[in-house]
């Protein structure tokens, strides 16, 4: 099998960075190795990489993407696989990684997150949430608006799904989240406005809506229980969030009524 190189950004990942490391360890035994790129922890993020031989970069925030890149930059071998500080890769999915490494059939490779609360998977919320993580070095950059961008192919391939599960430890509680998307929703609406999008007050009505009954009849979130319908009430304030954001910004972009 070709050896693995590991990209992950972080900063203050201490609660979850350490499942994440030891998730990995079968994906490096080969001659592997693990590149985080820290962008200022002063919990203890750093010494749990530097114990699980870590390379770890030192460097300001230059966004999502600046980042993932500058951590995809620094890899060495001919494949890469992307993490997130919260994404431990589940027994399953391990399995299915090695065994595209060692007869690869395609140029890239798609996995499956889900979130865990509790202890528990949402199996219908959010899913399925197919991301391209598994690639040819070279052939793959992070591109697209914050806070959110993706892994987009730099050339035609071919992209398999992977069979299996990406863990996805992205917060404890459903408050913890909401606080969250108050910063993520900012950071959309401010990267909307920059590409020229306008705000609206029909978006602000319907966006919300929309992203409620995606999640709950759509994608069947209610299967899950009441996590479910937390998650559809999420999304849908994440999405007022950005919307109200948005419209603010564009009315502050227009010129003084002088009348």
């Amino acid at each position: 099998m070709p050896p693995l190189s590991i990209a992950i950004i972080c900063k203050n990942s201490q609660r979850t960075i350490r499942p994440v490391l030891e998730s990995v360890r079968p994906l490096i035994a080969s001659g592997g190795e693990i590149v985080a790129v820290d962008s200022g922890s002063t919990d203890d993020t750093i010494a749990i990489l530097d114990a699980a031989g870590a390379r770890v970069i030192r460097e300001q925030w230059h966004g999502f993407c600046g980042n993932k890149n500058i951590a995809l930059d620094a890899c060495t071998h001919d494949w890469v696989l992307h993490l997130d500080s919260d994404e431990p890769v589940m027994p399953d999915l391990c399995a299915s990684i090695l065994a595209a490494l060692a007869s690869p059939e395609a140029d890239a490779y798609r996995v499956n997150r889900k979130i865990w609360y509790r202890g528990r998977p949402l199996n219908y919320a959010w899913q399925p949430e197919w991301r391209l993580r598994l690639h040819r070095r070279g052939n793959a950059r992070w591109a697209g608006a914050e806070p959110h961008p993706s892994l987009v192919l730099l050339r035609s391939g071919t992209v398999r799904d992977l069979p299996g599960t990406l863990r996805h430890d992205s917060f404890e509680t459903f408050i913890e989240h909401l606080t969250r998307q108050v910063s993520y929703s900012r950071i959309g609406a401010e990267a909307l406005a920059r590409e020229g999008v306008r705000g609206s007050r029909w978006r602000l009505f319907s966006s919300p809506i929309g992203a409620f009954l995606k999640q709950i009849v759509l994608k069947s979130a209610w299967r899950d229980g009441v996590p479910g319908w937390l998650a559809a009430a999420t999304s849908a304030a994440g999405a007022l969030m950005k919307h109200a954001a948005l419209l603010e910004l564009t009315r502050m972009q227009r010129p003084p009524d002088r009348t």
